[in-house]
């Protein structure tokens, strides 16, 4: 009877590596779902910081877009220079100071040459150094509106300048033409143009602007009046009549 009596039926028990394996497929399982849903936070995240910094980026462009319109700001520095081709201050201003500046920071500014002169009230113009100067403030304007990058233009107005007491003759021009490539029938044809009236307009026009900026061009002073030492000998008969008026105490 014991033999026939059912004994419990016991389950083998597992392999070690056949359970192992069963737990890391549903850990596997687990993680999958998580770690996709990391990486669609992460996108979205993503997606979403380089649509602010893009908008943060256009918003700050348009600032100052916005900004340089209202004041007029351009991108490089003004330097602007008022001379008289004819003087000898010129010159040392060129040499000294200008050429030196240039060669540093010549890409970081917009520079500009003007001229002093004297405008009058019928549209004419004067300049200190008489008609020549005149002459030779157009024939440098005239470079500059041919020529506008500073390396040819100053470079032309550095070479007149070294030789000013022969400004406006015509083999000084002719040489410092060619030495910075300056074609010199373009450079006659702007003086003359309408009879001279373009180089004009550009003279009158740069003598305005020095006015603007800096101050007007003084009017010559007018002669002095000359000054007569009083007459000595009237001066000792005057002194000489006090002391007889005027006797010295005793």
């Amino acid at each position: 009877m014991d033999e026939k009596r059912r004994l419990p039926l016991h389950r083998a028990a597992a392999p070690a590596d056949m359970t192992t394996t069963a737990v890391r497929r549903r850990r596997t399982r687990l993680w999958v779902p998580v770690l996709l849903i990391v990486l669609l936070g992460y996108s979205l995240l993503s997606s979403y910081d380089v649509d602010v910094r893009g908008r943060l980026d256009r918003l700050s462009k348009e600032a100052n877009s916005a900004a340089a319109r209202a004041v007029g700001i351009t991108r490089k520095v003004p330097l602007e220079i008022h001379i008289m081709s004819k003087c000898p201050d010129a010159k040392s201003a060129l040499q000294e100071l200008i050429l030196p500046a240039m060669q540093q920071v010549h890409d970081k500014v917009d520079f500009r040459l003007s001229f002093i002169a004297h405008l009058t009230p019928e549209d004419g113009i004067k300049c200190k150094h008489g008609p020549p100067e005149c002459l030779g403030n157009i024939i440098e304007l005239c470079a500059r509106e041919l020529y506008p990058d500073p390396k040819i233009s100053l470079g032309f107005v550095m070479c007149l300048t070294k030789d000013y007491q022969h400004i406006p003759e015509r083999s000084l021009v002719e040489d410092c033409a060619l030495e910075h490539a300056i074609d010199m029938k373009k450079l006659n044809e702007c003086a003359t143009r309408d009879d001279g009236a373009h180089g004009i307009d550009l003279l009158r026009a740069s003598a305005q602007h020095s006015d603007d900026v800096c101050f007007p061009f003084p009017e010559p002073p007018p002669p002095l009046q000359p000054f007569h030492l009083p007459n000595p000998n009237l001066h000792h008969a005057g002194q000489r009549q006090h002391q007889r008026n005027h006797p010295p105490r005793q």
